[in-house]
């Protein structure tokens, strides 16, 4: 089953989750909502050594 990334993004954004964990088998399916998500800049993604990737909100008002 696809996951609906868009509104996980928005849950990441709004602090409705902390992290956002996706999975090598995801990856391509994640891609293509994040590249055209207003936000992406801010959307920020760890590597894992299982290939996963964890991403999180950071962020980039100053002040």
């Amino acid at each position: 089953m696809t996951q609906d990334y868009a509104a996980l993004l928005d849950q990441l954004r709004d602090g409705s989750i902390d992290s956002l964990e996706v999975q090598p088998e995801e990856f391509m399916a994640f891609r293509a909502v994040w590249t055209n998500y207003a936000a992406r800049k801010e959307i920020v993604g760890t590597a894992q050594r299982s290939g996963v990737i964890i991403y999180r909100y950071q962020s980039n008002e100053s002040g």
